[in-house]
Protein backbone atom coordinates (compact mmCIF):
# COMPACT_ATOMS: atom_id res chain seq x y z
CA UNK A 1 0.00 0.00 0.00
CA UNK A 2 1.19 3.27 -0.79
CA UNK A 3 1.98 6.12 1.75
CA UNK A 4 -0.22 9.32 1.60
CA UNK A 5 1.37 12.25 1.70
CA UNK A 6 0.67 15.72 1.39
CA UNK A 7 2.61 18.79 -1.02
CA UNK A 8 1.49 21.78 -0.35
CA UNK A 9 3.72 24.19 -2.91
CA UNK A 10 4.16 27.62 -3.60
CA UNK A 11 5.90 29.98 -5.64
CA UNK A 12 6.77 33.77 -5.75
CA UNK A 13 8.44 36.50 -7.34
CA UNK A 14 9.96 40.07 -6.59
CA UNK A 15 8.79 41.28 -10.40
CA UNK A 16 7.97 39.24 -12.95
CA UNK A 17 11.02 38.33 -14.47
CA UNK A 18 13.12 38.76 -10.58
CA UNK A 19 14.49 37.25 -8.12
CA UNK A 20 12.20 34.58 -7.14
CA UNK A 21 11.42 31.60 -4.65
CA UNK A 22 9.54 28.17 -3.77
CA UNK A 23 8.65 26.98 -1.09
CA UNK A 24 7.54 23.37 0.04
CA UNK A 25 5.69 21.98 3.09
CA UNK A 26 5.63 18.23 3.38
CA UNK A 27 3.41 16.07 5.59
CA UNK A 28 2.99 12.59 6.52
CA UNK A 29 0.99 11.64 9.09
CA UNK A 30 2.55 13.94 11.98
CA UNK A 31 5.88 14.93 10.26
CA UNK A 32 6.61 17.75 8.32
CA UNK A 33 9.11 19.26 6.22
CA UNK A 34 9.90 22.21 4.65
CA UNK A 35 11.54 22.76 1.93
CA UNK A 36 12.70 26.24 0.22
CA UNK A 37 14.77 27.38 -2.63
CA UNK A 38 14.99 29.98 -5.91
CA UNK A 39 16.74 31.85 -8.14
CA UNK A 40 18.09 35.17 -9.31
CA UNK A 41 16.35 36.01 -12.23
CA UNK A 42 13.40 33.91 -13.04
CA UNK A 43 9.54 34.37 -13.32
CA UNK A 44 6.73 33.73 -10.99
CA UNK A 45 5.43 30.54 -13.11
CA UNK A 46 8.92 28.82 -12.97
CA UNK A 47 9.09 28.95 -9.09
CA UNK A 48 5.54 27.86 -8.79
CA UNK A 49 6.28 25.10 -11.28
CA UNK A 50 9.74 24.32 -9.27
CA UNK A 51 7.95 24.12 -5.94
CA UNK A 52 5.99 21.11 -7.15
CA UNK A 53 8.82 19.17 -8.83
CA UNK A 54 11.33 19.84 -5.00
CA UNK A 55 7.92 18.78 -3.32
CA UNK A 56 7.48 15.44 -5.50
CA UNK A 57 11.19 14.76 -5.57
CA UNK A 58 11.78 15.02 -1.96
CA UNK A 59 9.70 11.72 -2.06
CA UNK A 60 11.82 8.69 -1.53
CA UNK A 61 8.96 6.10 -2.97
CA UNK A 62 6.11 6.01 -4.78
CA UNK A 63 3.54 7.77 -2.80
CA UNK A 64 -0.16 8.58 -2.98
CA UNK A 65 -0.09 12.44 -3.38
CA UNK A 66 -2.49 15.58 -2.95
CA UNK A 67 -0.06 18.33 -4.52
CA UNK A 68 -2.02 21.51 -2.90
CA UNK A 69 -1.54 25.03 -5.57
CA UNK A 70 -2.63 27.93 -5.44
CA UNK A 71 -1.21 28.18 -9.41
CA UNK A 72 -3.98 27.52 -11.98
CA UNK A 73 -0.90 27.24 -14.03
CA UNK A 74 0.16 24.17 -12.59
CA UNK A 75 -2.96 23.16 -11.59
CA UNK A 76 -4.50 23.63 -15.03
CA UNK A 77 -1.15 22.14 -16.84
CA UNK A 78 -1.82 19.01 -15.29
CA UNK A 79 -5.87 18.02 -14.78
CA UNK A 80 -6.57 19.56 -17.95
CA UNK A 81 -3.95 17.61 -19.62
CA UNK A 82 -2.48 21.14 -21.44
CA UNK A 83 1.12 19.75 -20.56
CA UNK A 84 0.36 16.22 -21.60
CA UNK A 85 -0.62 18.36 -25.09
CA UNK A 86 2.18 20.35 -25.05
CA UNK A 87 4.67 17.79 -24.79
CA UNK A 88 2.88 15.50 -27.19
CA UNK A 89 2.86 18.14 -30.11
CA UNK A 90 6.89 19.05 -29.49
CA UNK A 91 6.20 22.19 -26.67
CA UNK A 92 3.71 23.89 -28.86
CA UNK A 93 0.26 25.22 -27.96
CA UNK A 94 -2.93 24.23 -29.69
CA UNK A 95 -2.05 28.05 -31.24
CA UNK A 96 1.07 26.47 -32.56
CA UNK A 97 3.53 29.38 -30.26
CA UNK A 98 6.02 27.27 -27.88
CA UNK A 99 4.64 26.43 -24.72
CA UNK A 100 6.76 28.00 -21.93
CA UNK A 101 9.08 26.21 -19.63
CA UNK A 102 8.70 22.91 -21.30
CA UNK A 103 11.95 21.88 -19.17
CA UNK A 104 9.92 22.46 -15.87
CA UNK A 105 7.05 20.33 -17.45
CA UNK A 106 8.93 17.81 -18.52
CA UNK A 107 9.93 16.80 -14.99
CA UNK A 108 6.67 17.54 -13.57
CA UNK A 109 5.14 15.22 -15.94
CA UNK A 110 7.44 12.52 -15.39
CA UNK A 111 7.21 13.23 -11.21
CA UNK A 112 3.22 13.32 -11.67
CA UNK A 113 3.20 9.97 -14.04
CA UNK A 114 5.35 7.82 -11.24
CA UNK A 115 3.68 9.13 -7.83
CA UNK A 116 -0.36 8.86 -8.03
CA UNK A 117 -1.48 12.56 -7.49
CA UNK A 118 -4.61 14.76 -7.42
CA UNK A 119 -4.23 18.34 -7.88
CA UNK A 120 -6.06 20.45 -4.99
CA UNK A 121 -6.21 24.02 -6.39
CA UNK A 122 -6.40 26.72 -3.38
CA UNK A 123 -6.94 30.37 -3.55
CA UNK A 124 -3.60 32.05 -2.94
CA UNK A 125 -3.40 34.67 0.08
CA UNK A 126 -6.19 33.64 1.10
CA UNK A 127 -5.55 32.71 4.74
CA UNK A 128 -5.16 28.98 3.92
CA UNK A 129 -2.67 28.13 6.47
CA UNK A 130 0.05 25.40 4.67
CA UNK A 131 -0.49 28.12 1.96
CA UNK A 132 0.71 30.69 3.16
CA UNK A 133 3.82 28.35 4.99
CA UNK A 134 4.71 28.08 1.98
CA UNK A 135 4.52 31.66 0.38
CA UNK A 136 6.35 32.34 3.74
CA UNK A 137 9.54 30.60 2.64
CA UNK A 138 9.09 31.67 -1.00
CA UNK A 139 9.64 35.40 -0.13
CA UNK A 140 12.02 34.72 2.54
CA UNK A 141 14.42 33.03 0.23
CA UNK A 142 14.00 35.12 -2.72
CA UNK A 143 14.85 38.46 0.08
CA UNK A 144 18.11 36.15 0.88
CA UNK A 145 19.05 36.58 -2.68
CA UNK A 146 18.14 40.07 -2.68
CA UNK A 147 20.23 41.01 0.06
CA UNK A 148 17.36 41.65 2.48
Amino acid sequence: MLKSVDVFTDGACSGNPGPGGWGVVLRFGEHEKELSGGEKNTTNNRMELTAAIMGLSALKEKCKVRLVTDSKYVADGITKGWAASWQKNGWKKADKKPALNPDLWEKLLELVGFHEVTIDWVKGHAGHPENERCDKLAVDFYKKLQGN
